[in-house]
C-alpha cells in the first residue's frame, strides 16, 4: 500500500555522476567479487590440496596462467579499492569528509590508492621472482 504523502525516491538519471558515486558502486563490487571468485578460488585450492599432487598440480598450472594471472591480480585490485573505500566510509562515519571537494579528493583517492597498492604489491611480487 503506497502512501501519496510519501516523497518517491529520485531515480539515479537526475544525478550527476562523480567519483563518489563510482566509488560506491565499486565497493558493492568488490566486495561481491571478493566474496565470490575469492570463496570460489579458496574452495577449488583447498579440494585440490586434499585430492593429491595431481589435482595441485592442475591447480597450479590454471594459477599461473595468463587467465589465472588476470583473476589474481583483479583480486588484488579489488581487496585494495574495497580497504581503501571502506576506510573513507570509517573516516565519513566520523562526519569528517563531507564537504563536496574533500568528499570528491577523498573518493579519488580511493580509486588511484588501490590502483597504486596494486601495482606495488606486484612490482615486488615479480621482481623477487627474479
Amino acid at each position: 500500500m503506497r502512501n501519496p504523502s510519501r516523497p518517491l525516491s529520485p531515480h539515479l538519471t537526475i544525478w550527476r555522476w562523480g567519483p563518489h558515486m563510482a566509488v560506491s558502486i565499486l565497493h558493492r563490487a568488490t566486495g561481491a567479487a571478493l566474496s565470490i571468485a575469492g570463496g570460489i578460488g579458496l574452495t577449488w585450492w583447498l579440494a585440490a590440496a586434499a585430492s593429491g599432487p595431481e589435482q595441485y598440480a592442475r591447480f597450479m598450472r590454471v594459477a599461473h596462467s595468463w587467465i589465472g594471472m588476470v583473476v589474481v591480480v583483479g583480486l588484488s585490485w579489488a581487496f585494495f579499492q574495497h580497504l581503501f573505500s571502506g576506510l573513507r566510509h570509517l573516516l565519513l562515519d566520523t562526519g569528517a569528509g563531507y564537504e563536496l571537494r574533500t568528499n570528491r579528493t577523498w573518493a579519488i583517492m580511493t580509486m588511484v590508492g588501490s590502483a597504486a597498492a596494486t601495482l606495488a604489491v606486484w612490482a615486488y611480487i615479480f621482481s623477487a621472482r627474479g
